[in-house]
């Protein structure tokens, strides 16, 4: 296979030149299986782990290959090989880790697109997207919203869904789609370029795997149906994996998310949020919390009617979020500097008993 149906550029080779790798051979991470990795290489497809240096080293989870990423490596024999170091990354979906409070969850590496799905007949939810919008915006990845199951209702409550998104949610491209009957797949094969790394971000049961095996024109992903008894989806999609489908596009599926917590993401909620951004700018006080101040130009708006009241709650919700995220990190960070400095100083005492 060629690199380049991979996603590789010469902007990679250049890094790679760079950081004095040539020795070593170059993939990709396609599948992720508890810290033993797929990876795609021009010559065929190996399993890999990675060095024990590399997991000696490694400060957080984030130090870890991720799938999407781009690995040095060495071939041992048909099919492994042991992975050196992850290249650097123009991109990084992430979210805070379920149940890990100040610890992040990677979703995906160098993406360039992010399909943000939702299904209209039971899914839809504009709190949502604009979570999924917040992250990909910190990511540096540009997102697309991608309206699944329009065949299960009228086209008028669709038009509806459609002008609600517009009203909130700026400059971001709406495609509304159908898995069974086809409906808008020529839209989006037409956003689809070769060469380029999308993700798939959404709910289970939105349709996601289905649109995987679609594109892909291959029966990649297990597709289930709706639990009747709770009108949820179900986890089908157990892993990441990445796909290259026909017309050249890369395509990354994901577990689906029912839990989006939000991550170090200022630059993402000042793009996702920007309209509101922009007032804070004139509250009369520059620390202002934008609840209660005498002068907040932001509550004046909401006010007014020119922000959206479900907006403006949302925008609140997911600031505190980030700023506890923020809090725990500092937190850990400065417990992991306290014990680092114990564990030296008794060393340290060690020694100099060891040397009476």
């Amino acid at each position: 296979m060629n690199l380049k149906e991979l996603g590789y550029t010469d902007l990679i080779e250049e890094t790679r030149k760079e950081l004095q790798l040539e020795q070593f051979g170059i993939g990709r991470i396609v599948a992720e299986h508890k810290e033993r990795y797929v990876v795609r290489a021009a010559d065929g497809e190996y399993e890999a782990e990675i060095t024990g240096n590399m997991r000696f080293t490694a400060r957080s989870r984030e130090d870890f290959p991720a799938v999407g990423d781009w690995v040095a490596l060495t071939v041992f024999d048909a099919d492994f090989a042991i992975i050196h170091q992850v290249l650097p990354r123009y991109s990084v979906l992430k979210r805070q880790a379920v149940s890990h409070s100040g610890e992040v969850q990677m979703i995906a590496a160098n993406i360039d697109y992010a399909f943000l799905v939702q299904a209209v007949d039971r899914d839809f939810n504009l709190n949502r997207l604009e979570r999924y919008l917040t992250i990909s915006y910190s990511s540096n990845v540009s997102p697309i919203i991608v309206l699944t199951k329009t065949d299960l209702i009228d086209e008028q409550p669709i038009t509806e869904i459609t002008e609600s998104i517009n009203h909130r949610i700026k400059d971001v491209p709406v495609l509304a789609i159908s898995n069974e009957t086809r409906d808008g797949y020529e839209a989006l094969n037409n956003v689809i370029e070769k060469g380029k790394t999308y993700c798939l971000l959404g709910s289970s049961g939105v349709g996601k795997s289905t649109l995987l095996n679609n594109l892909s024109g291959q029966n990649r992903m297990k597709t289930d149906a709706i639990s009747k008894s709770t009108n949820k989806g179900r986890h089908v999609t157990s892993h990441r994996e990445l796909t290259i489908l026909e017309n050249g596009g890369i395509l990354i599926d994901n577990p689906g998310m029912r839990e989006v917590g939000i991550a170090d993401t200022t630059s993402g909620l000042e793009t996702t949020f920007d309209d509101i951004m922009d007032l804070a700018q004139q509250c009369r006080f520059k620390d202002c919390t934008h609840t209660t101040e005498a002068g907040c130009a932001v509550l004046t708006a909401v006010e007014k009617g020119e922000i959206d009241q479900s907006a403006y709650e949302n925008y609140m919700k997911m600031e505190r979020e980030k700023n506890h995220f923020e809090s725990t990190v500092a937190e850990r960070r400065k417990k992991d500097k306290q014990f680092g400095k114990i564990v030296k100083d008794y060393k340290k005492k060690d020694m100099k008993n060891k040397g009476r």
